[in-house]
């Protein structure tokens, strides 16, 4: 592991909130840090029985989508727990990309059903945000838009325990297994958001590589460059020290770039070097699935703490106003830009922006991500971005995907809702340099 790498400004001119006793220094001298207990390796999901008889339950909703399911590892996974004495009931209604609606239907099914002692979510990070929201809202009153980050909904927090939440992803890069985080589409408003809370965070991730052998190539790529930007975004995030003061209550499970979120980046993204292009075109590699689901488990536990900045907030409008785009891999259907599609379209303008706040960790990124990679200046990092993007398959730009020049203002609008992620980025992000970014972005080579 290298040195760590300093973040380069000097925090701005601040007070400190009213709450912080006078005595106390203006910038946040604490991080947090925080995971879920973490099983790894092939075969791990076998024992999904002990684990879950561990954290006393008997009986188990088992959250899925009915394309994972058609894969057949949900009813392998369930046989296996009835085998083990545990009753399990499976709801596979989650819908990729979940929306405000489809979390309505899982939360109704789970409530309709009875009380269970235990939620296991196994799919991607639809099905592990779906598990969420059930968990959330069958062991707390009120309904969905409560809970919903503002301004979009009224930002509850939960008073109530959840229930033990084990997640068990079949794809590589989402992250939700480690993080406190439900993203989903709130179809009214053409927005996407989500619900963030530390009590969402997973009790338990079993993570097992031999899950992901059925992955299409597509999905490996886009969930590969969700990994790489959680990663990225996290690393080159405003650091912890560079925030107001806050008294314990006051914490968000997003804190900023730290020395712990900084180690797991690193190991990601060297992770992600070396097998992200033979998980895409080989879909056989055994070595390249099990390192890209470890470079997905280190990326989440690190931005889990440290946060995402720009890139994802761009990616929330860039999902949710999509028109007609239908990309290969996905359930046939209707439009759909996935996440990590969605995250990394924008990605190289953003972080080309970014490089000011922190030119050496930039460079830093951009060496690990491709050793070797020579030169200096802003343009190092998005050059070794979009020379990934294409060897993975990904649109050469948000044009590809359906939008064009005429779009971007309602894209910055939808980006520039998301100022719980946007608070995380480095420099002060404004309509101007949103406008820009997402511009310089329509097209990326």
């Amino acid at each position: 592991m290298s040195d760590p790498v300093p973040h380069d400004p000097v925090p701005p001119e601040s007070v400190p909130p009213e709450s912080v006793p006078p005595e106390s220094v203006p910038y946040e001298t604490v991080f947090t840090y925080a995971s879920p207990a973490l099983k790894f390796g092939p075969g791990a999901a076998e024992e999904l029985g002990h684990d879950l008889r561990q954290l006393g339950a008997t009986r188990v909703l088992l959250v899925t989508d009915a394309g994972v399911r058609e894969a057949g590892h949900p009813d392998r996974i369930a046989d296996r727990l009835r085998a083990d004495g545990l009753a399990v009931t499976t709801y596979d209604g989650t819908h990729v990309e979940p929306t405000d609606a489809s979390m309505r239907d899982a939360v109704a099914f789970a409530r309709e059903e009875g009380l269970f002692d235990a939620v296991l979510a196994v799919g991607g990070g639809s099905s592990i945000d779906t598990a969420k929201a059930v968990n959330l809202l069958t062991t707390n009153d009120g309904e969905l838009e409560d809970y919903l980050n503002a301004p979009v909904g009224r930002a509850r927090a939960p008073e109530r325990p959840l229930l033990p939440l084990v997640a068990v992803p079949t794809t590589t890069g989402t992250g939700s297994e480690s993080t406190t985080i439900c993203v989903l589409d709130v179809l009214s408003l053409q927005v996407k958001t989500g619900i963030s809370h530390a009590r969402l965070r997973p009790t338990l991730a079993v993570v097992d590589p031999l899950l992901t052998a059925s992955q299409p190539a597509g999905v490996t790529a886009a969930s590969g460059l969700d990994i790489v930007c959680h990663a990225l975004e996290s690393y080159t995030a405003r650091d912890y020290t560079s925030f107001d003061a806050k008294a314990p209550q006051q914490r968000v499970p997003y804190c900023g770039a730290n020395p712990i979120s900084d180690a797991w980046a690193e190991r990601a993204l060297a992770l992600v070097a070396t097998s992200f292009r033979a998980a895409v075109h080989d879909g056989a590699d055994r070595t390249a699935r099990e390192q890209m689901a470890l470079a997905a488990t280190f990326a989440g536990l690190g931005f889990g703490n440290a946060g995402v900045h720009v890139p994802h907030a761009n990616a929330y409008p860039v999902a949710g106003q999509v028109r007609d785009f239908r990309p290969a891999g996905y359930p046939d259907g209707e439009p759909l830009v996935p996440h990590g599609m969605a995250v990394a379209l924008t990605a190289p303008a953003a972080f080309a922006w970014t490089y000011v706040a922190s030119p050496e960790r930039h460079l830093v990124a951009a060496r690990l991500l491709e050793p070797g990679v020579a030169g200096e200046g802003p343009d190092v990092l998005p050059g070794v971005l979009r020379r990934l993007m294409r060897d993975v398959g990904m649109p050469r730009g948000l044009a590809a995907v359906g939008y064009a020049e005429a779009d971007v203002p309602s894209l910055v609008e939808g980006s520039l809702r998301q100022q719980r992620l946007l608070a995380t980025a480095p420099r002060d992000v404004t309509p101007d340099a949103l406008t820009g970014i997402i511009g310089a972005s329509l097209e990326n080579w």
